[in-house]
């Protein structure tokens, strides 16, 4: 472990989501808010000093895709993406930060190294279950976890094979990247490793209207949420903060 703090790095333009998805990664990792900033990258572009500042980053989810044509993305979308593929090129070429990117993060990580993200691996909003492989037994983060778990998600695009470089890590039929590493410090996840059954349903009732799931299934879904056991992703981030945040 190092001094320097890890960054949460916002890339969902909902306020509100945006400061209950910080509050999940931070609870998650036990740690304080002096271990873990905050960074808008929707409203504002990474600092020119920020790979000296923080020990790692954590990307969260967002609305936008990266597989949307290019004609139809915002200029404060194209500007997010090459600001995130900064932290990503970064973190994957050289001995420095630690990075994990996760839902929305991994395919600006897959598409940065040359590989293909598309709509046609969605999966729907709530559980599933997520499947190591068995690379992920020698890895130190993934290597703590149970071989199958369950996952929260909610996606509308994906891949079907890791991009040349990464070691893929864990997998399920209808997504078949869920995770993956490249080298020993940037990890990418499809699944979300940070929120709790409940924060994950306040979180549906923002997203409601977005196209990720039927508006009047909400309570449906959001009962299947609730039942669910997520463990697996709390202890992902756990090792993650052991390995790169600062120290206690």
């Amino acid at each position: 472990m190092t001094t320097a703090p890890l960054l949460y790095v916002c890339v969902r333009p909902q306020l509100g989501a945006a400061a209950a998805e910080y509050e999940s990664f931070r609870t998650a990792m036990h740690l304080d808010e002096d271990a873990v900033g905050h960074h808008d990258l929707v409203r504002e572009p990474l600092p020119d000093d920020v790979f000296d500042r923080y020990s790692g980053f954590l990307v969260g989810g967002s609305p936008f895709n990266i597989a949307d044509p290019e004609s139809t993305k915002t200029d404060v979308q194209r500007r997010l993406e090459a600001d995130l593929e900064r932290i990503a090129a970064r973190v994957a070429g050289a001995d420095g930060p630690a990075a994990l990117f996760t839902c929305y993060g991994i395919g600006v990580v897959t598409r940065m190294l040359g590989g293909e993200v598309s709509r046609a691996y969605p999966e729907d909003t709530g559980p599933v279950t997520v499947q190591l492989t068995p690379a992920a037994a020698s890895d130190p983060l993934f290597g703590g976890l149970a071989d199958r778990f369950t996952a929260l998600t909610a996606h509308k695009e994906g891949t079907a094979a890791p991009p040349t470089g990464a070691t893929l890590l864990a997998v399920n039929d209808a997504c078949p990247v869920q995770a993956y590493v490249v080298g020993d410090r940037l990890y990418a996840t499809q699944f979300h490793p940070e929120p709790t059954t409940r924060a994950f349903t306040e979180r549906m009732a923002v997203y409601r209207d977005d196209g990720y799931f039927e508006a009047d299934a909400y309570d449906a879904i959001a009962g299947r949420v609730l039942a669910a056991s997520v463990t697996e992703p709390v202890r992902l981030l756990r090792a993650f903060a052991r390995r790169f945040g600062p120290a206690a």
